[in-house]
Formats: C-alpha cells, structure tokens, sequence
C-alpha cells in the first residue's frame, strides 16, 4: 500500500528537501506540492491523503487553521523555523514536528512514528548485533523501537547507504537502519550477496542483468562501482550467473 502523501509550504526550497527525503521511500506517493494553504484546503477536497508535511507560518491561512478547517484530516508532521509554534501542533494531533533546517536523521525518526500509527511492518530499525548469518540461516532480526522484526534474507532486494542509515529494499517493504552498510555486509551470507558499489549490496539471485557500470534489480538500475565490478563478475560467474 501506497502512503499518498501531501507536501505544504510556501519556501520551494523547504518542499525540495522534503521532496528529495522522500524519494528514499518506494512506499510513498507524493500526490501534491502546494506553495499555500488554500492550494491544499483545494487539493484535500479532490484526492484522499494519508499523510501531510504541512508548514505552519505562512501567508494567509497557516497550516495550523488549515488543519483545523478539515473535518477528516490526514495524519500531519509540522514543519516550521519557529519552534514556539511546537506545542499548538502536538495539540492538534500532529505525528511530529519537524524544525527547519530539516536534518535527515530526524526526518527518519518522524517517519518512523508515521509507521508506527499506519501500524504497517515498514519501520526504521537497528539490526540486532547477532553472529554473522551462515548460508543455512535464512532470517535477519530488525530491531524495531519495541519489538524485532524477523525478515526473511531471501527476500532482500537490495540494501543502499543513507549516510549513517541503510535502506533495506524487499519486493514490498522499506525497512530504515541506523547501521552502516559495512555492517551488513559482514552479516549477510557471501554467496548470496555481492557489494557493488560503496553504497550498494544486492542479492545475486535477485539480479535481472548485468551491463557496463550498471546492474538491474526488479526494474531498478543500480550503479557498479569501479572497484567493486571484478568481484561482481567473479561471482556471477560462480553462480552460473551470465549476463553481457
């Protein structure tokens, strides 16, 4: 399922970073940019929404008397440079409140409170520090904020570097990890899976072809890095994997 999500505010540049954050998210749908208020009021009326990123401070009505005005509003996460303004929007139910400049590990932290109140199985995790997983084992351990997550490796798409996060990538799920890509490599079964680029690990099984500098994976072109395309090709080749 799609979170249909809705971005307000009347700075283009705070609805860029908003916009940039969530394209990390295939879980997520972006229905809307709105420069106002009343833009969104307009909007909300003709498409239904899950989720909004709503500014408070702005020309005309502000996102506060916005949210107000609906009758059955979509889950909100305030974003604002005025932190005074914090406890008005916890008072309206509000997901989270977000401070400009917005920082990226506090963005995934607000997005992790949005999964825990759709109550799906997306959440960012930290991966319990078990022993390294054998080629008999198949299951990694997600810690979740109050519970772990058992997921099944041969589900693993593949896992991309966030910075200091890892994005972990299945065929329907996002999981968030606040772990380094090294990390996981060293977990992860080395039959299974290759590093191809400084911030990319795929599932060799999962891998549809293989060209020049780039790999497809479920429709996805991930890039091979210089350094890393050797190994790649000696392990296809191990695999029985041929690709030109």
């Amino acid at each position: 399922m799609k979170i249909r999500t809705l971005i307000v505010d009347d700075e283009p540049h705070a609805i860029e970073v908003i916009d940039t954050f969530l394209q990390q998210f295939t879980d997520l749908e972006v229905l809307g940019r709105c420069n106002s208020a009343i833009q969104a009021f307009q909007l909300l009326q003709q498409k239904q929404v899950d989720l909004m990123f709503l500014d408070i401070k702005m020309p005309g009505l502000n996102g506060n008397d916005l949210l107000r005005s609906l009758k059955n509003p979509p889950k909100v996460i305030f974003t604002t440079a005025y932190s005074e303004y914090a406890l008005e929007g916890f008072e309206l139910n509000a997901v989270d409140y977000l401070l400009k400049p917005i920082a990226f590990d506090r963005f995934l932290r607000a997005m992790d409170k949005v999964y825990q109140s759709f109550d799906q199985k997306h959440a960012s995790a930290v991966l319990s520090h078990e022993a390294p997983i054998g080629d008999s084992e198949t299951f990694l351990y997600l810690k979740v904020e109050r519970k772990t997550i058992k997921l099944n490796i041969n589900d693993i798409l593949w896992i991309e570097s966030l910075r200091d996060y890892v994005k972990v990538v299945t065929a329907d799920q996002v999981h968030i990890s606040k772990q380094k890509i090294s990390f996981l490599e060293e977990m992860l079964p080395e039959r299974r899976f290759v590093r191809i680029h400084r911030s990319f690990i795929v599932s060799l099984p999962k891998i549809d072809s293989f060209y020049g500098a780039v790999v497809e994976v479920s429709g996805h072109e991930l890039p091979i890095g210089r350094n890393y395309k050797q190994d790649l090709q000696k392990k296809l080749k191990t695999e029985n994997l041929h690709f030109s």
